[in-house]
């Protein structure tokens, strides 16, 4: 049986598999477009440095030839939201649905239109290069390869509360009146998949809105249950592809245990045996990896626990995550990597927010919040380990957050950050910033983002001199870090939470699948004499 909504938004009919007309052409002999793909060669140029007895340092330049292969076919793809009539999931359909019928709608401040401003992918620019002339030229990063277009997105999903999207979106109290006016009767034929519920794992207030769950207490069976909702999902709208995100509640920590979740077989064992600490966004990315679909962890709780991560791995699967990056966090990891390249010491980091939707409510229980307060404190941990000039080891600001829940103030977060710093000489600089914001306008654009990124990610291979055959890139998608407070990585790589190099490494990587040099800031053609 195809799921209660699969009808009522489908991808637009328009949107056929197909490889759009690029905005630019690489003329290169490392650059070849074919009616299926883009292949490129690329010198990836690195720096290793080896640590000598002495202290010194012996810095040695190598190179290593990628080649790059892109497929150019655009597919139809479903996002499938774990949360679907919440804020974020309702807020999302309902700007969708406002970009596919051009709707306008009125404020007191005067007439407004769909856009997806907030989107990195949709709404930002790359300096592609420069004219003879000298100057720069910019391109939307979404022209760079071919993606996914947002509008075209078949939306779908689970959630534990039955209230149709058109009711959700009520509830939520986050867009305007007017707009809700024109989208609510299309909202209202949408009604979430039953969900998963196990109530240890989220806050007690949320069981009045716990009414469309998935009967019974077998873990396997529940998950058996969600492959059939993506297989089912993906067949009612002829799609290609689906891409699953969790934007539900946020989980507390699932107590990793030896014997249990500690190896892809154990965990296996454990959903198996429907052991107490198998999570419900655990269970959605198991069947997600099974299912061969990306799963993308919007909360902050360990959903990727190891035995889950080991099995993504052995599946060759795609899995990201942890947490929407979307106000403070993002602020904070752009100032506080301004500050210590600026030579100025960070001393102590206080958060403080209030927030009054269903996030909050549920981040007022202890266990919850102490999640989200993990992938909050540990966003600045190598922007300040890379300078042991301010920091001696073992170092590191004092760092407090705290959330409190406040319902009259509905979406509209509020979220005031102290830094406090030493400067020259002994001196004091204290930065204080005040931020007002709807959380779900921040966050239904990373959706957008994760999910555009994502399924490109799973159309680029690549190959080096020592490999016979193309691979798909690591399990973990870490190129989606500038959307996540604490970015998953492959085992035994760096974290990198610093935003600007996040950004660079989006695009650089698509500047390589055509054939191009990292972008970077010398402009040495302005600072040299013209001949």
């Amino acid at each position: 049986m195809a799921p209660p909504h699969a009808e009522d938004f489908t991808a637009t009919p328009n949107a056929a598999t197909s490889a759009p007309k690029p905005l630019f052409k690489v003329n290169s002999d490392r650059v070849e477009y074919t009616d299926s793909h883009i292949l490129s060669k690329y010198a990836y140029s690195n720096t290793i440095v080896n640590k000598q007895a002495d202290g010194s340092l012996v810095v040695e330049p190598v190179e290593q030839v990628y080649q790059f292969k892109t497929d150019r076919t655009v597919p139809r793809v479903g996002l499938m939201m774990v949360g679907l009539g919440g804020n974020n999931g309702t807020t999302l359909t309902a700007s969708i649905l406002a970009h596919k019928h051009d709707l306008t709608w009125r404020t007191k401040s005067g007439e407004h239109k769909a856009n997806y401003w907030g989107s990195v992918t949709q709404a930002s620019t790359v300096r592609l290069g420069v004219t003879p002339e000298g100057e720069d030229i910019y391109v939307p990063l979404s022209k760079m390869l071919p993606m996914v277009d947002p509008t075209d997105l078949a939306i779908g999903g689970w959630d534990i509360s039955g209230k149709n999207l058109g009711e959700g979106m009520e509830r939520a109290q986050v867009l305007e009146y007017d707009l809700q006016r024109q989208v609510y009767d299309e909202m209202s034929k949408i009604t979430p998949l039953p969900s998963i519920y196990y109530p240890d794992f989220i806050a007690a207030n949320q069981s009045d809105r716990a009414d469309n769950l998935i009967p019974g207490d077998d873990k396997r069976k529940h998950a058996d249950h969600i492959r059939k909702d993506i297989r089912d999902f993906k067949a009612a709208n002829n799609l290609d592809k689906v891409v699953v995100v969790w934007t539900a509640n946020t989980e507390r920590y699932a107590e990793l245990i030896p014997g249990v979740n500690d190896t892809a077989d154990n965990f296996l064992k454990a959903v198996n045996e429907s052991h107490e600490e198998v999570a419900p966004s655990s269970i959605f990315a198991l069947a997600c990896i099974e299912e061969g679909v990306p799963f993308i962890n919007g909360s902050p709780q360990n959903t990727f626990v190891p035995g889950l991560l080991e099995l993504a791995e052995r599946e060759r699967a795609f899995i990201g995550g942890d947490d929407f990056k979307s106000g403070q966090t993002k602020f904070k990891s752009a100032i506080v990597d301004f500050l210590v390249n600026a030579g100025i010491k960070p001393v102590a980091i206080t958060s403080y927010n209030h927030l009054g939707n269903n996030d909050g409510k549920n981040l007022s229980s202890h266990k919850q919040f102490r999640s989200k307060e993990i992938s909050k404190s540990t966003v600045v941990d190598d922007m300040v380990a890379a300078n042991d000039i301010l920091y001696k080891p073992g170092e590191h600001p004092d760092h407090t957050v705290v959330i409190k829940y406040v319902p009259s103030v509905g979406d509209s977060k509020r979220a005031l950050d102290e830094y406090e710093c030493d400067i020259f000489m002994g001196g004091r600089q204290s930065i204080s910033v005040y931020n007002i914001c709807e959380d779900s306008f921040l966050a239904s654009p990373l959706i957008i983002d994760l999910v555009v990124l994502g399924e490109l990610l799973t159309r680029i291979e690549y190959k080096t001199g020592e490999m016979t055959k193309f691979s798909s890139f690591h399990s973990v998608m870490s190129l989606l870090s500038y959307m996540l407070k604490a970015p998953m990585v492959s085992p035994g790589t760096p974290v990198v939470n610093a935003l600007g190099r996040q950004r660079s490494a989006i695009e650089n990587i698509m500047r390589a699948c055509v054939g191009l040099a990292p972008n970077n800031e010398m402009g040495l053609e302005h600072k040299i004499w013209k001949q």
